[in-house]
């Protein structure tokens, strides 16, 4: 039966995938230094650095395009009023429906900060939860 040890030395690959990854254990494998093979960390299975020779490896990022449903808003009216609406009655109007959004205004160990906006009023209230 062959091992893995055999099978990447007779370059057949036990993994499918970028040449960057360790053929034995799948493992990332680290930047090719000064040496003329490359460790596996995981394993400890060497690859001569020649076969990373004439490689290009390319990434990139991207972003996901804004949509019009949620571009900023035109104004600082529009923009109180996006977000959930609650059953939650205004204190001044003493209408139901307010909108909230939420911000960890203090330190992380303890609770958020919930800013409520009446859509009738425009009355806003904040709670520390």
């Amino acid at each position: 039966m062959w091992n893995c040890r055999h099978c990447a030395l007779i370059k057949m690959s036990c993994f499918s995938g970028e040449i960057n990854f360790c053929v034995e254990c799948g493992n990332i494998l680290p930047v090719p230094g000064r040496e003329n093979t490359i460790t596996c960390p995981r394993c400890y299975f060497k690859i001569p650095v020649q076969e990373f020779t004439s490689q290009v490896i390319k990434s990139s990022v991207v972003f996901n395009p804004l949509d019009q449903s949620s571009a900023v808003a035109d104004s600082e009216e529009d923009a109180e009023l996006k977000g959930p609406v609650i059953d939650r009655k205004c204190s001044r109007c003493n209408k139901e429906g307010m909108v909230y959004h939420t911000r960890q205004m203090r330190s992380a160990d303890e609770g958020q900060t919930v800013f409520f906006t009446c859509i009738h009023c425009r009355f806003q209230e904040k709670e520390d939860s």
